[in-house]
């Protein structure tokens, strides 16, 4: 079973992604830093749950790519 995240985490992730997607990668201490660089979001659960997302998407975008 997965996470539920809210849809408010998911397009805060999204649109970060699609602006600044060279910035994120599968690693969540590095997605947590630049989510605090990239954005003004002042709660720290928040701006976990968003870098935790981002790093799901770039796991998941990794693995589909093709070899």
């Amino acid at each position: 079973m997965g996470n539920i995240r809210p849809l408010y985490i998911k397009n805060i992730a999204r649109e970060l992604v699609a602006q600044r997607g060279y910035a994120f990668g599968i690693d969540f201490e590095s997605n947590k830093a630049q989510v605090t660089k990239h954005t003004d979001i002042t709660s720290k659960t928040i701006r976990n749950r968003v870098a935790g997302y981002i790093t799901r998407l770039s796991v998941i975008a990794q693995r589909e790519k093709p070899l």
